[in-house]
């Protein structure tokens, strides 16, 4: 059953969305946002409200608070966590944008749960040719809604979750879903809870009036996010550095202070602090990061002053190898502009370099990039959506990036891969009269892999002249036929012929 709902609007299927595949340190810690969470709760058994907002600015905690939530819910035996979709900007995953994904990820997410539910919805899809590209109402009902009246689940909530619903791409997509969510008059016993910073194009739609949802703004309940800062920061010392004496309870209430309510400044300011071992280098960075914070100004300037001292010293050379602040430019630029999760591995392939030099710059930058233990796991990430903005729009001069570096570095390094591992029988088939092999083949690794499905996309988003077409054309002069093969072998080839249209649009030579 599974299977057929997957060959059917598997293509939306987004994995990588759903809770189980959240790192595990996305949770908030033991004793925080208890307030918050417990609103949550009351409100899933006691209000007849469709939708629950929690809205708060960017580092406010809405990721770590709604996946703590969806544990809670999922141990609650009155409750049925229905699916879950963490929409992300930061992760590498341009599917983790798509506002059309999140239904189909979510019915996909119940049914695997429940057969009794995969049944009927298996019958709705056939009885509606098409739905998972029809409109958003469309979606709801066949894929959601009418489906669930087949669950016996007698006096338990269905609930379903979306996070971060404000970085998705499609302004209109977006507002679109939120709008049939409010609209849809569905059963009592089906619940949607979104978070989502209070941005003007989530303002403007029906979420932001009380007669449509319940609302909870982070900013309303400082007393308790300020009281959590603090328990946080003051247990992460004690654990990590319990017989420290460089630092005192002024110290602690004042980095409580400069935190103005963001989670990502605490977390970001206590790991930078405690990253090098020694007394006196602790409380060098510690006043350091105090000293930086106290001279900003408003808004998330505090969280600004920690990103330019953490890139100031990732730009050293002893820490970003050979190149200073353009190798760590050209890293960071190229995982903010990847439109796949990549592995250490791939990426230094990309950028046509070791992965133990591409680990020496990443070294500097553990504070804000994830990096998975092995070179080969996929993941590699900025930390926080935060970190993304700042760096190409409030970062210095001196090492803001450009938005389209990322697409001009990967761009010719999807050129670069495949002009160096296209080849004849790249697919390994057996036979040109044969079916390409079911597995993708070994020697199509995840960076060509990439290469060949994403080269045109960065091709599309440059901004500006790359002198570029030249290497387009060498490279499928010669080896357009090996990379249909490859596309092919990847189950991709309605995908090539939008590459090619996409292509078409932004290379001015003709290469087929």
């Amino acid at each position: 059953m599974i299977l057929t709902l997957r060959s059917v609007i598997g293509n939306l299927f987004v994995p990588e969305a759903l809770l189980d595949a959240q790192p595990k340190e996305s949770s908030c810690m033991p004793g925080t946002q208890k307030a918050i969470l417990s609103k949550a709760m009351d409100w899933v058994k006691d209000n007849s409200m469709t939708v629950f907002w929690l809205t708060g600015v960017e580092g406010s905690g809405k990721t770590s608070v709604l996946v703590t939530l969806c544990h809670m819910l999922q141990d609650d035996p009155n409750v049925v966590l229905g699916g879950a979709f963490f929409c992300s900007r930061s992760a590498g995953s341009v599917p983790r944008t798509e506002a059309r994904r999140i239904i189909p990820t979510m019915a996909i997410s119940l049914a695997s749960q429940y057969p009794e539910f995969a049944a009927p919805l298996v019958s709705h899809i056939e009885a509606n040719v098409g739905v998972a590209d029809k409109p958003y109402g469309d979606q709801l009902a066949s894929l959601l809604i009418r489906p669930s009246g087949g669950l016996t689940l007698t006096n338990r909530t269905i609930v379903f979750v979306i996070d971060a619903l404000d970085e998705c791409s499609n302004e209109s997509s977006m507002a679109e879903l939120l709008s049939t969510i409010i609209a849809y008059r569905v059963a009592a016993q089906v619940k949607f809870i979104v978070t989502s910073r209070p941005e003007m194009r989530i303002r403007g739609t029906p979420i932001s009036h009380a007669d449509h949802s319940n609302i909870l703004r982070l900013h309303t309940i400082g007393e308790e996010i300020t009281a959590d800062i603090r328990h946080y920061i003051t247990d992460t010392l004690r654990i990590d550095a319990p017989d420290a004496n460089w630092y005192t309870n002024e110290d602690v209430e004042t980095l409580v202070t400069l935190s103005r309510g963001l989670f990502t400044f605490a977390s970001t300011v206590v790991r930078y602090i405690l990253v090098e071992d020694g007394v006196a280098r602790c409380q060098e960075r510690l006043h350091r990061v105090i000293s930086a914070a106290t001279s900003a100004s408003a808004g998330t300037a505090p969280l600004d002053k920690i990103y330019d001292i953490i890139i100031t010293e990732a730009s050293e050379p002893d820490k970003a190898q050979d190149g200073g602040i353009q190798a760590v430019q050209r890293v960071l630029a190229a995982i903010l502009a990847a439109r796949m999760p990549l592995s250490v591995h791939a990426l230094a392939d990309l950028l046509d370099i070791q992965a133990d030099d591409l680990r020496g710059v990443l070294l500097g930058l553990f504070l804000v990039v994830h990096v998975p233990v092995d070179d080969t796991d996929t993941g590699l990430r900025v930390r926080h959506a935060s970190f993304g903005d700042y760096i190409v729009a409030r970062a210095s001069d001196q090492v803001r990036i450009d938005a389209s570096l990322g697409e001009l570095v990967l761009a010719r390094g999807c050129l670069h891969v495949m002009s160096k591992r296209l080849h004849f029988n790249v697919s390994q088939s057996p036979s040109s009269h044969k079916p390409n092999p079911s597995a993708k083949p070994d020697n199509i690794t995840l960076s060509l892999e990439y290469a060949c499905l994403h080269w045109a996309d960065h091709l599309a988003a440059l901004s500006g002249p790359s002198n570029i077409d030249e290497e387009v054309y060498a490279i499928f002069k010669t080896q357009f036929l090996f990379w249909l093969e490859a596309v092919s072998s990847l189950g991709q080839i309605p995908r090539a012929i939008s590459m090619l249209f996409t292509a078409a649009s932004s290379v001015s030579q003709t290469f087929v």
